[in-house]
């Protein structure tokens, strides 16, 4: 299997994980109310966004790669803000998520993020600058699911709305930086794809 076809069957695997469970986060975190969930649902929508940018790019030329980057930051950019402004409102009208729920959502958030930054990974180092970025993003998405995880078990033993605010805040402050890079990914591609992946190679 040659190196294109390799990163392009990766990465569209890992797309549609992080689409599938986009849907999953979102409407639960609708459901029981959690800032959290609703700003960690952000982070799948652009994990998804980036993917498929590297899965199309792939036989894109660059004008049009940088053209749908821009596209692409705007779109994540919506959802940021939106997560923001419910973490605001639950500032004013705080409510406990229910904890089990939460928690257990976070966990299979965990799970998929997990097989994404190991399928992930194979890439690191054989494609260009948005297969890095799409592992970077995977990693850091463990992390968020791992404070997501600890606030839903804090809520268990002290009932707040707190953690889950505090941590959807920290999240939505990442998304909103995740736009500009998916931004600057985009215009750092370099001109073909046959170049990324021949600098590879010689690294090698």
């Amino acid at each position: 299997m040659d190196k294109t076809h390799k990163i392009r069957r990766v990465v569209l695997i890992v797309a549609l994980l992080n689409l599938a469970y986009f849907f999953v986060e979102f409407g639960v975190a609708v459901g029981i109310g959690s800032v959290s969930l609703f700003a960690d649902s952000v982070d799948f929508l652009e994990d998804t966004a980036v993917n498929f940018l590297v899965f199309f790019a792939m036989t894109w030329t660059v004008t049009r790669r940088r053209r749908v980057g821009a596209f692409l930051s705007v779109v994540i950019m919506v959802p940021a803000i939106a997560a923001l402004a419910t973490a605001i409102y639950k500032m004013f009208n705080p409510s406990v998520p229910e904890p089990l729920t939460l928690t257990a959502t976070a966990v299979g958030a965990l799970i998929v993020n997990v097989v994404c930054a190991a399928l992930l990974s194979q890439l690191r180092h054989m494609g260009t600058s948005l297969t890095s970025a799409a592992w970077l993003a995977a990693r850091n998405d463990v992390i968020s699911n791992i404070l997501i995880i600890g606030a839903g078990v804090a809520s268990m033993f002290v009932p707040s709305a707190w953690f889950d605010i505090l941590v959807g805040l920290l999240i939505a402050a990442i998304n909103f930086t995740a736009a500009k890079e998916v931004w600057e990914q985009a215009r750092l591609e370099p001109e073909s794809i046959e170049e990324a992946l021949e600098a590879a190679e010689d690294d090698d």
